[in-house]
């Protein structure tokens, strides 16, 4: 049969028997098999893509995708595992969640506590988070903010920047003498980025350069400044204040710094309350799929069909 729906996957997760497809791809196989809606599974070509979507009637699924199409969804995870973005605009950054309204009054708050408990529980609780992390406890000082840093080339990062890593670390060192926590990113292992830090510890003696666990740096820290890495994301199950300094798709209950002077003026201002257990739940619950979700393949569809495609 004419396949109704085409995943667009790495050529690597396209083994024997699917044998590398993640979970996610796996049980929405299994549920269109169930559901006799016929699909294929190809590899990945962005050059191509365009030419093979503008040729068939299909819906496709592009993994880790920006491609906008009436018939195209963009796949990828969602900060924390199983949580998917299944999206028309892309994925992370660059989702179209971080243009919708979210109104915490309409939040039911009985559903989101428990959630977010778990999720907390899971991640925090367990000193777990997207990059392995050390067990080890390492001696921090109580900070007014944690700088996790990450690399301009990493993942569009530099698409999406309003202040670069080095701008936003320096800015918050100028605005505040209390100690500071920097943590570079786990893929950066770079002898520039340690220079760097080691020329800012020369010049800000309240500079603390920390590898440890990142949730014993968020816990020590008042608040958290990053770009829009997920560490914005993990602050939130810490019930902590953050700052973004790029475009993200869950800044709703952010502060966002466009510049400098804006950052500087966050760096020290008194924080104040968030809707943290409703957002983590609108975000995950109400935008994102589960790959655990019983309903994985029922919601899957109807995310098609909200594109105007019934298989």
């Amino acid at each position: 049969m004419t396949p109704r729906i085409v995943f667009h996957l790495p050529r690597s997760w396209l083994g024997p028997a699917g044998s590398g497809v993640l979970p996610f791809y796996r049980r929405l196989a299994e549920g269109l098999d169930a559901r006799g809606i016929p699909f294929e599974q190809v590899a990945l070509d962005r050059e191509r893509l365009s030419e093979r979507v503008s040729g068939d009637a299909a819906f496709h699924i592009v993994n880790h995708g920006r491609f906008r199409h009436p018939r195209v969804l963009n796949a990828g995870i969602a900060y924390i595992y199983p949580f998917w973005n299944l999206d028309p605009q892309g994925i992370r950054a660059f989702s179209s969640i971080g243009g919708l309204r979210f109104d915490p009054a309409s939040i039911d708050a009985a559903i989101a506590r428990p959630f977010f408990r778990r999720l907390r529980q899971r991640i925090v609780g367990a000193r777990r988070s997207r990059y392995e992390q050390p067990m080890a406890r390492e001696t921090l000082p109580q900070a007014a903010a944690a700088v996790f840093l990450q690399s301009e080339g990493h993942r569009n990062v530099g698409e999406t920047l309003y202040l670069d890593r080095w701008q936003m670390l320096e800015t918050v060192l100028g605005a505040t003498r209390a100690p500071v926590i920097v943590k570079p990113h786990p893929r950066d292992a770079s002898a520039e980025t340690d220079e760097a830090l080691r020329d800012l510890g020369r010049r800000f003696a309240h500079l603390h350069v920390a590898r440890g666990n990142i949730h014993d740096i968020i816990a020590a820290s008042d608040r958290v400044v990053t770009i829009n890495s997920a560490v914005g994301i993990e602050a939130y199950l810490h019930r902590k204040p953050v700052i973004l300094c790029g475009a993200a798709d869950f800044h709703h209950i952010a502060d966002t710094a466009r510049s400098e002077a804006d950052l500087a003026r966050l760096a020290t201002r008194p924080p104040h309350a968030r809707h943290y257990d409703k957002f983590v739940w609108w975000y995950f619950g109400h935008n994102c799929l589960s790959t655990t979700d019983p309903e994985l393949t029922g919601r899957f569809l109807q995310r098609l069909a909200a594109q105007g495609f019934t298989p």
